[in-house]
């Protein structure tokens, strides 16, 4: 049952990763659509603040430097900080012993966390006051619900039940957008074939064929997005595509939702840039292999997966346990079908 108690000041704690901080951003925007004259502080890990940079809904990042990233506050003087917050409520949605550590330390009277089942780190359970049990108690496997909506459910404790998730991302001036849309004619489709995990990561001579079948059949050129250690990556992708894929500049988190928003097409495995550009309403076709495409896919109904998630054997494990990886299973013909189911999809749109 909902508390009745004043929410005049949030605490968000979601430190990483960048993915996970996107499909969190419905909270903020929930509590502010909700509460408008509330304030939100968001704790976050230095080496993924920067999407947050675009999120108005939020009044102030707490930036921590856990990772040895550079920036950001010491762990002592982030705690420091934090009990200057004065919140009312701290929600978890890491579910780690350490965020469980830092929403208690906040001194909020109300510390929200999931129920042990849903936590990554059962022994988080003792530092709150309160959970939310994505299953109501019943049989639940935390695979069976998009982890969009299981971060909004943190929010029935405080009376709120949003009717859809909402992704208040900032547009801004990008130098990489203009440069993409010059180059391409201001028509393409984006590739992006890393991911922290060599498990998500399809072979590039497979996207470098569904470049070509883009160009070929849509007359759509394809531009092949790359982070920090991905651009041979890219580059080869690029190299095996007859022309048909170029590279992208070098991308800010900020650039690459720029460049998203003006594709006509997101094709990607499970990983964060693929969840920025779904938050920003690109169509996606996602290819997954050890993630499970109902929680962590795509959340449009319009939007198409392939997937090996059912004969997975290594489901959330970074690195295959067998000789081939269930994604090499997934071959062209079949990320080539889900990508037009979703291109006709996207023009009856």
């Amino acid at each position: 049952m909902a508390d009745s108690a004043p929410v005049n000041r949030v605490l968000i704690v979601k430190l990483g990763a960048l993915g996970d901080i996107v499909h969190a951003i419905p909270v903020a925007a929930a509590l502010r659509r909700t509460f408008p004259s509330v304030h939100i502080d968001w704790l976050v890990s230095a080496k993924h603040r920067e999407i947050l940079d675009l999120v108005p809904a939020i009044d102030r990042r707490l930036v921590i430097n856990d990772r040895g990233a550079g920036g950001g506050a010491g762990i002592f003087a982030a705690i420091r900080e934090l009990r200057r917050g004065r919140y009312d409520v701290a929600l978890d949605l890491q579910g780690l012993v350490k965020s469980a550590i830092f929403a208690r330390s906040s001194g909020a009277a109300r510390v929200i966390g999931f129920a042990s089942r849903y936590l990554r780190e059962p022994l988080a359970r003792p530092f709150y006051t309160e959970v939310y049990d994505p299953g109501g108690g019943g049989m639940y496997h935390p695979d069976e619900s998009h982890v969009v909506w299981t971060n909004l459910g943190m929010l029935a404790p405080l009376g709120i039940h949003a009717a859809a998730p909402e992704f208040p991302i900032a547009r801004v001036d990008s130098a990489a957008a203009r440069d993409v849309a010059a180059r391409t004619g201001g028509r393409y489709a984006v590739i992006n074939p890393g991911a922290a995990w060599p498990t998500k990561r399809w072979e590039p001579s497979r996207l470098a064929a569904i470049a070509a079948a883009l160009r070929d059949e849509h007359s759509l050129p394809s531009v092949v997005v790359w982070g920090p250690g991905e651009e041979s990556l890219a580059r080869e992708v690029v190299a095996a595509s007859a022309g048909a894929a170029i590279l992208s500049p070098p991308t800010s988190v900020a650039d690459l939702a720029e460049i998203s928003r003006g594709a006509a097409l997101f094709v990607s495995g499970d990983t964060g840039p693929a969840h920025i550009a779904a938050a920003v309403g690109t169509p996606i076709v996602g290819i997954y292999g050890p993630t499970r495409p109902a929680r962590n896919g795509p959340w449009s109904p319009d939007d198409v997966t392939v997937s090996r998630d059912g004969v997975c054997q290594c489901h959330h494990l970074r690195r295959c346990r067998l000789e081939t990886m269930c994604l090499d299973d997934i071959q062209v013909d079949e990320v080539h079908a889900a990508i037009e189911r979703r291109l006709a999809g996207a023009r009856r749109a």
